[in-house]
């Protein structure tokens, strides 16, 4: 069993930056890939951005491509997301995500088995 918990949403003017963190409990946080998603109103949810459980493997979606960077610290049981550049168009909640599957990160929502309660961010234009 995985809790996550994300912070660090907020109201940040367009080209600003954010930091999201989502910090995860028990033991073996360190064995799941984890994700974040976006979902805006009246949208599907969307894949963000992946890391494998070792940290060696990421997946970006090309809308946050050269923008967005995702870090762990397994030592912390804790996701980063780093966003810099901010759009209106990444105005969302943000939720994260733990997958039980090997390898590099999947982009699929079915197959995360736990999330988080997401974490809203909004930029202005």
């Amino acid at each position: 069993q995985v809790q996550l918990v994300e912070s660090g949403g907020g109201l940040v003017q367009a080209g600003g930056s954010l930091r999201l963190s989502c910090a995860g409990s028990g033991r073996t946080f360190s064995s799941y890939a984890m994700a974040w998603f976006r979902q805006a109103p009246g949208k599907e949810r969307e894949f963000v951005v992946g890391i494998s459980w070792s940290g060696g493997s990421t997946s970006y979606a090309d809308s946050v491509k050269g923008r967005f960077t995702i870090s762990r610290d397994n030592a912390k049981n804790t996701v980063y997301l780093q966003m810099n550049s901010l759009k209106p168009e990444d105005t969302a909640v943000y939720y994260c995500a733990a997958s039980p599957i090997a390898g590099p990160p999947t982009r699929r929502h079915h197959d995360y088995n736990y999330w988080g309660q997401g974490t809203q961010v909004t930029v202005s234009s």
